[in-house]
């Protein structure tokens, strides 16, 4: 029975949840009978390279849900097989971040444990994204596609090959892809409306600073309907206004108002402001994209806009399970704080 259980070392999705995903699947398949005894632990521990705890914690879950039975001194044995699991979802990230793992967790957290999500990060990286999407069992596996589609290149490419899926199956997460065709699922930020939308909401607040700057980055994966948002606002609100490429080149000025979208531009701002000597929300404004706790506390509270991941997560989830197939544009915040 061992060759049922494969370990996918590219798979973002614990190991443990992996084994159990396996050994379920394979009695929904037939391929595991009532009364069969499994592998013994340091059987699979040897076969996969992986540790005792892993598969122990494993073997737990599936005892938990009446899967399996432990005989003292025999071994487990298979012990239900009317168990199923509803869905099988191939679920596919850009990157892993904090953020990232709020989505993740409230999506999971929302289907529930009668579905198994497997989990891959192609790490913005078009070459791992196309060949993750066009392993040829995925469309006879899964029963649903999650993907947030964002690359530092070939982006245009990612159409194609997200195409090629059966669009019943296919919720596209966090970015519109644009020349999908059919009727597929999507949880979506509408990237120039909430960034000009935010700015509206914090116009008084900008008034008072002479320009304001966009820092976006070169090699950002973030898509440039930010800054068609960015200049939009400006130019109705009627403010002087810079979209900065790279910071660190960047010469700062009193008096101006900084937007950031990566947490590392965050920080080398932040240095230049002290080495200037100036005081942020007097000298200086700063909005940054995307909330953590330590913005709450970071120079007396830094202003953020941030769609709402939490909800993302939880919306995703519930177009799987009520099995419809809507476009959703996600929530979107601004957390006010003294920055600006």
């Amino acid at each position: 029975m061992l060759y049922l259980i494969k370990i996918d070392n590219y798979s973002s999705t614990p190991k443990y949840q992996q084994i159990f995903n396996c050994i379920a699947k394979g009695i929904e398949d037939g391929n595991i009978e009532s009364g069969e005894k499994l592998p013994s632990i340091p059987e699979i521990c040897s076969a996969n390279d992986i540790a005792k705890k892993t598969v122990e914690k494993a073997y737990n879950l599936l005892k938990s849900k009446g899967i399996i039975e432990a005989i003292q001194g025999k071994g487990h044995y298979v012990k239900a097989t009317e168990y199923k699991q509803k869905r099988r979802i191939f679920l596919l990230f850009n990157k892993l971040s904090r953020h990232k793992k709020i989505i993740y967790d409230n999506f999971v957290q929302t289907l529930g444990e009668d579905a198994a999500v497997d989990f891959y990060v192609y790490h913005n990286e078009f070459s791992i994204f196309n060949d993750l999407l066009t392993k040829p069992h995925h469309n006879a596996v899964y029963s649903h596609y999650v993907i947030i589609s964002h690359f530092l290149s070939s982006a245009h490419k990612a159409k194609d090959i997200i195409n090629q899926l059966p669009k019943q199956k296919l919720l596209i997460l966090d970015k519109l892809v644009p020349g999908i065709s059919g009727d597929f699922s999507a949880v979506y930020q509408n990237f120039e409306k909430n960034i000009f939308d935010a700015l509206k909401k914090l116009e008084d607040r900008l008034k008072k600073y002479t320009k304001i700057n966009l820092i976006f980055p070169f090699d950002t994966y973030q898509p440039r309907d930010i800054i068609w948002g960015f200049q939009k606002f400006c130019i109705e609100s009627n403010i002087s206004y810079h979209v900065i490429n790279d910071i660190t080149q960047e010469e700062i000025h009193q008096h101006e108002a900084y937007i950031t979208l990566m947490d590392d531009d965050l920080v080398t701002l932040i240095k230049k402001f002290k080495n200037k000597g100036y005081k942020v929300g007097d000298d200086v404004g700063v909005i940054s994209y995307n909330e953590n706790p330590l913005k709450e506390l970071l120079l007396d509270g830094i202003t953020v806009i941030s769609t709402d991941f939490e909800q993302m997560g939880k919306s995703a989830a519930k177009q799987i399970l009520e099995n419809t197939a809507y476009h959703i544009e996600n929530p979107f915040k601004v957390i006010i704080r003294n920055s600006l």
